[in-house]
This record gives structure tokens, C-alpha cells and sequence, in this order.
């Protein structure tokens, strides 16, 4: 296709120009999503179909990934849907889609233009040409949004793209929708501050230009700038406030800002102007249940559940998900005064139905029985005042929230939520508390029993603070699922390229895996090819990237074939010489910008014990060390007791214990211990640097403490911590934990700091 769209500018005209290389990106767009072929014209149909009943969502979703897409509640959707419609832009009120007014034309004309090849990029397959003939159409139309979705199983290069976008804008600079296009070209490949400068062009062009205003929030979004973000969506809202696609993606941005009241507004605004669209109804219903409004966010997430897919229709992300909030809802509701110390999620919920949430899975459960209805006993969660609260409570949040920011990411695509750092600001208060209580040789209380604190009750503290902050994310220990689940192993996935997209929240590391791959291929070729050694080694000195790898694996091993793996050991403190299974690297594909490059962990059932034991052997000795630091003041106590929380969380990090959030989780955890211990950490976390990757990028656990404290900066703890109330005794119950979470402290918290 490339060379058909590098002809484009035959047409004569610089918008006419653009066309070709707008179908390269329309194709880029979708291009996560193709994962099934349907027959081009009764796939439209049905979309057409649908969309008189309901208008689809702006944007897609990005597929579950484990842990790692969890770091920042983070992974929305990176797809994004522009289009101009006059009626949009005159007016206040809402219009009908063009696209579901003129159903039959549009699938009348395209079948036409197909079967007379018609168009100017017409090829010898009938069924490409159906395809082309229907984006030819809706393009033409100005249906982008519509165009974008079709596309789902075709064109996806977005160099190619950005190319001809770049080719069109040198025979006429002025063309603010080809800009946004390239903008957009640089967003979905994860350049993000080149899309930026993309969109702010587009925007001088066109002062007035909504797409590019909301492309810009967008864009900022993913960077992780709350602010700049904020001030583009409102600005697009400023040229149209019933722009729905704005009013989503703010609300969506607001929600895992941690600004739940804030966001409801927009969803509440979206649903007036399209009653069906499906995104803002869910996260309405979402945002409804984390604040503790259970009957509304019930009502709503019911209303997702109606809107079934037509036949050979893919259901939606929300679609996939709502019956398993609905549920976890019910459940949280029936709970909500029941103290905590008196339940477990892990093992009241059934196993199947945890097993199928964690993995993202249909609701297709059998046997399964649904958990009662809400109890009108049971009243939702009320708001609760900062100045409600006793003064030494205020200055229990005012230190959670600071703590809680020390624990943000400064990486692109970590947005900062602010309800995600009070949590765990308690969590790493509470398990402080819990830890000290310990060393003085007191007991816990855990599920209706009273016992010695072990290791998992320290990470249980911290799972039940990031569990209510977000209800949507299933946070659940994985060696609690059902033993035929467990056996056949959980994988935390991420992709850190795929095709010509790049995950920039890891480009930090790419370098350090690049070396590490390099090493293992040289120790290979040692043992299996010493007489290659010298030719391998040289060629490897000329590889940079990790893309460049793939040429040499084929070149020197003919198993390489489309691909390879290596897998990284991480040693035990417990046995020495002994190692454990650390995640895999794969990288695989054809030729450069046509790769995968993924790292995953497979939590099984034998790895699982493995990791179990070397943290029991470390807890052991972290309880007897801290009692004996409770008695002492040397220095040389502390500073082992230090490495020992750092060595345990090592391994944590390393298990990938938790479906969601082992990252956040892991990190409170060492907050919390270390002032157990008297020492508090004062530092932030490095611009890029990401502490679970740190740990399964490090040699071992010495090397992990080391680079850990450096960024620290652990100085004495203040006094003042000591008398604050006991935060499992404040909070006891999921009603006050919600209530918390709930209220907003920043004029007292700000004037406190």
C-alpha cells in the first residue's frame, strides 16, 4: 500500500492529498484490535446497526497486562478518535450520527465503487478492495471515527503514515488536519512529546480546532502532566461543552487522578448527551462504588450489562468487565461494617470467578452463584468532612498523603492519583504500626484469630488499602487461586515493543536488557560455539538497539528463526549457588519495525514455593534482628536490618505475587518496615526509574538495596510518628476506609507541609 499512497499527491489537491496516508493511520489505529476477520461489508453492517441503538465509545482499551499494566491504574486506552462535523461544531445540542442516518447509501455506494473498482488504490483482492472502497467512502464522508474502526484488520504502519502526512505538509504547510494526523502518527508509536509539538502546530493553524485540543490533553495525559492535560480538554469544552469525546476522556483522566467527584460530573454530562454510550456509564457506575455509593453505581453498571453485542459483534472492554464489578460490589456492600479483621476477599470469592477476572476473561462461569443483593439495612457511604475528624486523625491523612507522593512514578504514562497515594500512605503507616507492634513481641489479629504477624500479613496490610482505592482492579494473590489455574501458571505480560510501537514507560531499561541479552548470547555461543565466539562477539559490538538483535540470532543460530528467548536467574541469599527463575525475554519477528519485544514472569505453582521459602527464611531473620534493634541503638543493627526489608521486597518484586498492583504494594511495604525500624524515606523516587524493574533488572539483592538507598535518602524518623493514632483501630472497617479516601484535606494538608 505504501507506494499507492505515495502517489497521492497526484490528485491534485492538498487535502484530497492527505487521504491515502490517512488510511495508513486509520489502519495503525485499530491495528491492536485485529485479532478476528469478519466479512468487511456485514462487519460494517453490524457496526451500523448498532450504532442506531447505541453510539460506540471514543477509543479503545489496552489489553490487560498483568501487573505491569496496573502501575498506574494506567492503562487507558491510547486510541483516540477525531472527526469534524458541522453540527458539533455551530451548536449546544447533540446531532445524530451521519454515519447510522445514511446506512444503506454509504454500504450501497461503497459495494458499487468496489465492484467497478472506482477509486484510485484499487488492487486485485475483492475483499481488500470491499474494505478500501468502504474507508474510501466514510473518509470521504469526514466519517473518521467510523473509518478508524473499519479498518481494525488492515493497513498498520504508522511510519509509512507519518511519511506521506510529512510529504502532503511540504507541498502545503497549512493543512491543520494532516498535522493532527501526523501528531497522531508520533502518538500511537509512543512519541509523545513529538505529537505534542505536532498537535500545538495544528492548533496555531487552526486556533480553533477541537480534535487537536483534545489530541493535546490526551497526549499530555499519557506523559503523566495532570495540569497541561486538564487546561486542553478544557479548552476543547470552551469551543464545544457537548464535545462527549472530551467529557469522556476528562472524566476517564479525573477518575485515575483520584478525583472521583470531579470525574462524575463529565460522566453524568456524557450520559445526557449520548444515553448509550457505554464508556461513561461504566466508569459512572465505577466512580458511583469507589466512593461508596453503591445503589447508584449498581443502577449503572446494570445498564452495561443490557447493552449485549449484536451477533458476531466483539464485545466491548466494559461489556467484558461490568458483571465482575457488579459482583465485587455486591460483595464490598454486604461488607462494609463487617470489620476487616473478620473476612478475606482471597478466599470468600469464588475460585473461578477470581481466576476468570484476573485473566480478563467473559463472564462465562459455571455453577456460579451471584452474591445477594444489596441489603436496605446496609446504607451507602456518606461524605465525611476533613474537620469532621479528631486533630490527630487530620495529621494521620496529612502524613499519609506525603508519604503516599513519595511513592509516584516520574515516567511517562504514571499519571498522579492522589487517592492511590493516601492509601498507600496509610497502608505504609499502618504497616509501620503493625511491624513495631512485632518487634515488642505482640500479636496480630488476622481473619477472627489472634497470631504472630507473618510476612504476607505485612503485604495483606498493603493489598487492602490498594484494593478499595480502586475497585475496578483485581488485586488478588495469585497462590490463592483454584490448584488447576495455579498448576497451569499465571503470566504478568508486557510489551515493551510491538511492531512500530514503543511502551515508553520502560525505555530506561531497554539498554540494560539490551546488555544482558548480549551476555547470555555470548555465554550460549561459549559453551555451544566457542570457535564462533570471536565473529559473535564483533558482531554484537555493532548492535545498539534491541531490534538489531533479530539479523545477528538468524545469522549465527539457525533454530533462531522468527524469533528467540532468554531468560534471566535470580540468585538466592538462603542457598547459596542456588537460583531461582527470574522473567522471560522474547523478542521475535521478521524484520526491523515488524517485532515483539516482551518481558513476562510465569507465576506457578513450583516457582511460587521457591520464592515462598527464600521470603520466610528472610522474614525470620528480619523479626529477630528488629527485636533486637527495639533494644539497641548501633548503627550496624539498623543499617542490617535495612537490607534485610530491601532483600525480602527483592524477591517480592521478582515473585510478581498479586494480579494487580504488586509494584505499589511492594513499595509501601518497604516504607512502612523502614520506619518500623527508625528510619524514614525522605527521597523520591529517580525521574524513569521504576522499582519493580529495578529489582528484576538487578544482579541480586545486594545490588537492589544498593541502588534502592540511593534515591532514598533514609534519615531518622520523627518522633512525632510515634504518637500517631493507630491507623487499623481509626479505620476498622471498609465504610471508614472508603470515607477516607473520600475527603478532601488540601488547604489543612497543604498548610501542614
Amino acid at each position: 500500500m505504501a507506494p499507492a499512497g505515495r502517489g497521492c499527491g497526484c490528485w491534485g489537491s492538498s487535502g484530497a492529498g492527505v487521504v491515502l496516508s490517512l488510511l495508513l493511520l486509520l489502519g495503525a489505529l485499530a491495528c491492536a484490535r485485529a485479532t478476528e476477520y469478519y466479512s468487511p461489508l456485514s462487519l460494517l453492517k453490524q457496526e451500523l446497526q448498532h450504532r442506531q441503538h447505541q453510539e460506540a465509545p471514543a477509543g479503545g482499551g489496552c489489553p490487560q497486562s498483568g501487573d505491569w499494566a496496573d502501575q498506574y491504574p494506567e492503562c487507558e486506552s491510547s486510541f483516540l478518535n477525531f472527526h469534524e462535523s458541522d453540527c458539533e461544531l455551530r451548536g449546544s445540542a447533540p446531532c445524530d450520527s451521519l454515519l447510522s442516518l445514511n446506512t444503506e447509501k454509504i454500504l450501497s455506494q461503497a459495494k458499487s465503487i468496489a465492484e467497478q473498482k472506482r477509486f484510485p488504490f484499487a488492487t486485485d483482492s475483492d475483499s481488500t478492495n470491499e474494505e478500501l472502497a468502504i474507508a474510501y467512502v466514510l473518509v470521504g464522508s469526514g466519517l473518521y471515527d467510523e473509518a478508524i474502526r473499519h479498518f481494525s484488520t488492515m493497513l498498520q504502519d504508522y511510519a509509512t503514515a507519518h511519511e506521506d502526512f510529512q510529504q502532503s505538509l511540504e507541498l502545503n504547510r497549512n493543512q491543520p488536519t494532516a498535522m493532527l494526523y501526523k501528531g497522531l502518527t508520533f502518538f500511537h508509536r509512543g512519541l509523545l512529546k513529538e505529537a505534542i509539538e505536532a498537535f500545538k502546530e495544528a492548533l496555531k493553524q487552526k486556533v480553533d480546532f477541537i480534535d487537536a485540543y483534545k489530541s493535546l490533553g490526551q497526549a499530555y495525559r499519557e506523559l503523566g502532566n495532570f495540569e497541561a492535560a486538564t487546561e486542553s480538554f478544557q479548552k476543547a469544552l470552551l469551543l464545544n461543552q457537548n464535545h462527549v469525546q472530551t467529557l469522556q476522556l476528562r472524566g476517564t483522566m479525573l477518575y485515575h487522578h483520584g478525583s472521583l467527584q470531579e470525574a462524575l460530573k463529565n460522566f453524568k454530562r456524557c450520559l445526557q448527551l449520548e444515553p448509550y454510550n457505554e464508556v461513561c456509564q461504566y466508569m459512572k457506575g465505577l466512580s458511583h462504588v469507589a466512593m461508596g455509593q453503591f445503589y447508584e453505581g449498581i443502577k449503572a453498571q446494570t445498564k452495561v450489562m443490557l447493552n449485549d453485542p449484536l451477533p458476531g459483534q466483539k464485545a466491548s472492554p466494559e461489556y467484558l468487565r461490568v458483571k465482575y464489578l457488579r459482583e465485587y460490589s455486591r460483595y464490598l456492600h454486604a461488607h462494609l461494617d463487617t470489620p476487616l479483621t473478620e473476612y478475606n476477599i482471597d478466599t470468600d470469592l469464588p475460585g473461578s470467578f477470581k481466576d476468570h477476572w484476573a485473566k480478563n476473561l467473559p463472564f462465562l462461569i459455571d455453577g456460579y452463584e451471584e452474591q445477594p443483593g444489596l441489603q436496605p439495612h446496609i446504607k451507602d457511604v456518606l461524605h465525611q468532612n476533613f474537620e469532621g475528624y479528631k486533630p490527630e486523625v487530620q495529621e494521620l491523612i496529612c502524613v499519609a498523603d506525603r508519604l503516599g507522593s513519595l511513592m509516584q512514578y516520574e515516567t511517562p504514562g504514571f499519571l498522579p492519583n492522589k487517592r492511590i497515594h493516601r492509601a498507600m500512605g496509610l497502608a505504609a503507616l499502618e504497616v509501620m504500626q503493625a511491624v513495631h507492634r512485632t518487634w515488642t513481641n505482640s500479636k496480630v489479629r488476622m481473619n477472627g484469630k489472634t497470631r504472630l504477624m507473618q510476612w504476607r500479613d505485612m503485604f495483606d496490610i498493603a493489598v487492602k488499602w490498594r484494593r478499595i482505592a480502586d475497585p475496578d482492579q483485581p488485586v488478588l494473590w495469585l497462590d490463592q487461586m483454584p490448584a488447576r489455574s495455579l498448576s497451569r501458571g499465571f503470566n504478568n505480560h508486557i510489551n515493551l515493543i510491538r511492531g512500530q510501537v514503543i511502551n515508553m514507560r520502560y525505555l530506561e531499561y531497554f539498554e540494560k536488557i539490551l546488555h544482558f541479552i548480549k551476555d547470555r548470547i555470548l555465554v550460549y555461543h561459549g559453551a555451544n560455539n566457542p570457535k564462533g565466539l570471536l565473529e559473535v562477539r564483533e558482531a554484537l559490538e555493532k548492535v545498539h538497539k534491541v531490534e538489531d538483535l533479530l539479523p545477528i540470532m538468524k545469522q549465527f543460530n539457525t533454530k533462531t528463526k522468527d524469533g528467540f528467548t532468554v531468560n534471566t536467574k535470580v540468585p538466592s541469599l538462603k542457598d547459596q549457588g542456588k537460583e531461582y527463575d527470574g522473567f522471560t525475554i522474547t523478542i521475535t519477528g521478521d524484520k526491523v519495525g515488524n517485532i515483539l519485544f516482551s518481558v513476562e514472569t510465569q507465576t506457578t505453582e513450583e516457582r511460587t514455593q521457591l520464592y515462598h521459602a527464600e521470603i520466610d527464611a528472610l522474614y525470620k531473620d528480619l523479626t529477630a534482628k528488629g527485636k533486637v534493634l527495639i533494644l539497641s541503638s548501633e548503627f550496624g543493627e539498623a543499617d542490617a536490618v535495612c537490607n534485610l526489608i530491601l532483600s525480602l521486597v527483592y524477591y517480592f518484586y521478582n515473585l510478581m505475587p498479586l494480579s494487580r498492583g504488586s509494584s505499589v504494594i511492594a513499595y509501601s511495604v518497604i516504607v512502612g518496615a523502614l520506619m518500623a525500624s527508625g528510619k524514614e524515606v525522605a527521597g523520591k523516587i529517580p525521574k524513569g526509574k521504576l522499582v519493580d524493574f529495578e529489582a528484576m533488572t538487578a544482579p541480586g539483592s545486594e545490588a537492589f538495596s544498593k541502588i534502592a538507598k540511593s534515591w532514598m535518602n533514609l534519615k531518622s524518623i520523627s518522633p512525632s510518628y510515634k504518637t500517631l493514632p493507630s491507623v487499623s483501630e481509626t479505620f476498622p472497617t471498609l465504610r471508614s476506609m472508603i470515607e477516607v479516601l473520600n475527603t478532601d484535606s488540601t488547604p489543612r494538608c497543604l498548610k501542614k507541609l
